[in-house]
């Protein structure tokens, strides 16, 4: 244990650390379930604060008509992975006292993580607002936001830990903030004071560039949610603006934040640069737990070209098998395998390959490419639900050649990363902040071909651990342009390689591998977060 190291707390939504606990979403809860584990590996003192989602995330399965819906089962099984504290804290949610039981929970060899949980009998109306993650819209998320936030640093001050630095990760957790300053006010600080002192013990990291992920609240919800927790309308307006926005409360209550690629720092700079009083934005790279991510024949045979190669082919017929118990589809170890895994969202642009029928469909019908999709829209994103049934019906048209695997969850992206033979990445540039299954793709020598946005961006060495296509165009006709670009470096490049060079393959699997095993290692990402953020 680095005993030297300030402790610190840190504040997320979910937490992505093992399949059978649902308590996660996608890419941010997976980022935040690496940082647990990589802090436990090398010794970094870090607490994990979050929530015990009794439902968790959407279960999203395809129907007959080859269109995706939701249900929420109950998971009683995540009472029995979290250990019961003993111990609990109250909130006040529109003027009622909500009790909150504390849950602990480190059985997947990660960092200490306490999970909070509104789901008792005397809640009443309130026991169900710890079901669903991101399950809800204003008054319900604002009352989970006063969980997480308020209800943690309550939960810290409950357990006695003693913390030095609280981390926020997305906006979600500001309310964290004003619950600091609501302490040293109540002894005896004024406003501006209090604010001043906690800024000094406050680090935040913005993730997504995209409008509807930066979340704003009327000050009138959150009054009536009883959310301004002993300040006032003025107080709470200086630090959020009106309407208040979870972005720049946490960009004004930090000492610094962070972007999560250099890319992202540099968009994030420029697009909260009206905001006063705000923290300096630095970029610090997100990072991937390679104990979780990187297959142990990788490792033990990361110097030997010939070995890697023929490693991949191993993890890539246990793909294809996953695939076909799945879904009965027959894929061809022999022929190229694309990967694309992500949630399902419009600026994501899963379904781009397909813009062109004329130009892909004969490569479908040959079999010389093959598609593997997998990703879940958000509940409320009919746009999204659209794109799967879209991959859907083609998958449907070709069998054997494109598959959508339903309900993306850690499990298939474990397959996915390491037996593709490339990993596929067309978001409209700059919206992706990071991106970090390309990462995990890339530790395990599937080559990248991606859009030189987030990571990639710093990662990419084109033609020799995997490739970049689009010359940054942002205006008008995108698509169009980044189609075209595209198509010209698959079936120029990547394929003309897979089918022709094997040897160079292999040595843009071997590169792909060195390139990105250390400097994109959740190692790495801590290391940097305590040297140029929590100290």
């Amino acid at each position: 244990m680095n005993n030297n190291k300030p402790h610190t707390a840190y504040f997320c939504m979910e937490y992505g650390l093992d399949k059978e606990m649902r308590i996660y979403a996608g890419g941010l809860g997976i980022l935040a379930g690496d940082i647990l584990k990589a802090a436990k590996e090398y010794g970094y003192p870090i607490t994990g604060i979050g929530i015990l989602w009794r439902k968790g995330y959407t279960k999203q399965l395809i129907g007959q008509d080859g269109r995706p819906f939701d249900h929420y089962p109950v998971n009683e099984e995540i009472y029995e992975h979290a250990v019961d504290t003993g111990e609990t804290v109250t909130v006040t949610i529109r003027d009622q006292e909500v009790k909150l039981k504390i849950w602990k929970l480190d059985k997947y060899n990660n960092a200490s993580l306490y999970l909070l949980d509104a789901n008792l009998p005397e809640n009443r109306k309130y026991q169900t607002i710890t079901d669903h993650l991101y399950g809800g819209f204003n008054d319900k998320r604002i009352a989970q936001e006063i969980i997480l936030g308020i209800g943690g640093v309550r939960a810290i001050r409950k357990l006695g830990l003693n913390i030095d630095i609280y981390h926020f990760n997305e906006g979600h957790a500001v309310l964290a903030g004003t619950e600091l300053i609501r302490e040293k006010m109540d002894s005896g600080k004024d406003f501006k004071k209090a604010w001043e002192e906690i800024k000094e013990n406050i680090v935040f990291t913005t993730h997504t560039p995209v409008k509807e992920g930066n979340e704003t609240h009327s000050l009138d919800s959150l009054k009536k949610m009883s959310a301004f927790n002993g300040l006032n309308r003025e107080q709470m307006k200086a630090i959020g603006d009106s309407p208040f926005s979870m972005t720049v409360a946490g960009l004004r209550l930090a000492k610094i934040s962070n972007g999560v690629s250099k890319l992202h720092g540099q968009t994030s700079r420029a697009m909260w640069s009206n905001v006063k009083g705000k923290s300096d934005i630095i970029s610090i790279t997100n990072g991937i737990h390679r104990g979780t991510w990187v297959d142990n024949r990788i490792k033990e045979n990361i110097n030997n070209r010939q070995k890697l190669a023929s490693v991949h082919q191993e993890m890539k017929k246990e793909l294809i098998n996953f695939v076909f118990k799945k879904t009965g589809a027959e894929l061809n170890s022999e022929n190229l395998l694309i990967g694309f895994a992500r949630r399902a969202a419009p600026y994501k642009r899963p379904n781009l390959i397909f813009s062109k029928p004329e130009v892909i469909d004969p490569y479908l019908e040959e079999g010389k490419i093959q598609l593997i999709f997998s990703g879940k829209a958000h509940p409320m994103d009919d746009k999204g639900k659209d794109i799967i049934a879209d991959i859907v019906k083609k998958s449907r048209e070709f069998p054997n050649s494109v598959v959508f695997l339903e309900d993306y969850d850690m499990e298939i992206a474990h397959y996915l990363t390491r037996g593709c033979d490339v990993w596929l990445n067309n978001p409209r540039k700059p919206l992706e902040a990071s991106g970090t299954s390309g990462m995990k793709a890339a530790m395990n020598g599937v080559l990248n071909l991606s859009i030189l946005d987030g990571w990639w961006v710093e990662g990419c060495e084109h033609g020799i651990n995997g490739w970049q296509f689009g010359d940054g165009y942002m205006g008008d006709g995108q698509d169009e342009s980044d189609l075209y670009a595209l198509h010209r470096i698959l079936f120029n490049e990547v394929v003309d390689v897979y089918y022709n060079n094997k040897q160079r393959w292999q040595e843009m699997l071997y590169e792909s591998i060195h390139s990105t095993y250390e400097r994109f290692s959740a190692e790495r990402m801590l290391k940097r977060y305590y040297e140029e953020m929590y100290n």
